[in-house]
Order: structure tokens, then sequence, then C-alpha cells
């Protein structure tokens, strides 16, 4: 498969021509979370429990004595979302990276593979660049998308809902992040939220870095 541009004529009657619509990638970002939450759940044992023990109120609360989902449950689950998430975001960085960095000049220091992060990567899988980049230069960087992708069609009632369904969505992209830079010599940690939907905010600290 490649990213390339295919170069004029192409016909897409051509039985030899293969083509991939760039939703396909969209639809499978916004499936990826709840795809997690089940297999999390599945693993955990909590469905297993609720469905023998307890029942569904209308308002998402379980009861039942014995089967009723606890806290502990819910940090579990999301424990093992996170790990699912961070790992699979964690392969297609290090993939993409590889690919896409290949044929260009060797990168001269950090802030030029944070850039090309920036720049290349991030219109490769979102399709737009990021809109701001901060670094106090010790090692320290703060991404922000405005306009995070996945966040385009989310909305709730309550903004303090939305903002704790949106953080899930973000562990993939901290993944791909985290494995980019890995390819490309750079071991970082990431930090990543919203205060505001559509705004994502990633910030990435290098091995090393001082504030």
């Amino acid at each position: 498969m490649s990213f390339d541009t295919p170069i004029p004529p192409y016909n897409a009657s051509d039985p030899h021509a293969t083509f991939l619509s760039a939703s396909c990638l969209d639809l499978l970002l916004i499936e990826i979370v709840p795809m997690a939450e089940r297999l999390a759940r599945h693993a955990s044992g909590v469905d297993a429990e609720v469905q023998h023990h307890g029942s569904a109120q209308t308002d998402g609360s379980l009861t039942g004595a014995s089967g009723m989902r606890t806290d502990g449950d819910d940090e579990r689950v999301r424990d093992a979302m996170f790990w699912r998430l961070d790992s699979l975001g964690y392969r297609v960085g290090q993939g993409l990276s590889e690919r896409f960095s290949r044929d260009r000049p060797r990168f001269t220091d950090d802030l030029d593979v944070i850039k090309f992060l920036c720049k290349d990567l991030w219109t490769i899988v979102f399709r737009k660049q990021i809109d701001n980049l901060k670094t106090n230069h010790r090692g320290v960087y703060v991404l922000t998308d405005n306009k995070f992708a996945l966040f385009g069609r989310m909305s709730t009632a309550m903004r303090a809902e939305t903002i704790a369904r949106a953080q899930p969505h973000l562990w993939f992209p901290c993944g791909l992040i985290r494995g980019a830079l890995a390819s490309l010599g750079i071991n970082a940690t990431l930090h990543a939220y919203t205060s505001e939907i559509p705004i994502a905010i990633f910030e990435i600290r290098s091995q090393g870095a001082k504030t």
C-alpha cells in the first residue's frame, strides 16, 4: 500500500488499479476506542459479572448485590484500554515514520524531528498540520491541534462529560507520537488533554528534558 498521490492519468475502472478511501482511516480511528473498551471489559469479566448478577438501569448505572460495577472495575478497564490503544498507536507510529522519513535528508536535531511530526506525519494521518508548536528548547514540546479530527463530531449535553469521553480518543495518537519519535531516536513521555472540544494538546517530554 502506498500513500503517494497517484500520477495522472489513472482510471477508476481499471481492474488492476487499487484505491483506498481516505474516510476508511477516519472510520477506523472512530471505532478503535469502543473496540478497545469492549475487549477490556470482556477480558476483565466485568460484563460477565453484570449479566449474571446485575441489571442495567436507564441511566447506565448497575444494580445487583455482587454484580454492581465498582470504581475499581472501571479503573481496570481504563488501564487495559490505555495500554491497548497506546501499543497500537506505537506500532503504527514506528511504521509511518520509517516509511516516510527514509527518503528525506538526515534530521539535524530533535526540533527538526518534531517539525517532521507536526507537518508531514500529522498530515498523513489527520490530513492537516499541527496548528501550534511551542518548545522551551530543553526537550519539552507542546503541540496544539485546534481542530483535532477525532473530536470533529463529538458532543454531549454536559461539557465535563464531553471532555471525559474525549480523553480515551487521545491514547492512540499518543502512542503514535511515541512510536514515531522512538524510531527516529527520541525516547519521550507524553501527556495529552483537552480543555475544550475540538482542541487537543500533546505535551512531549524527551528523555532528560528540563523545565
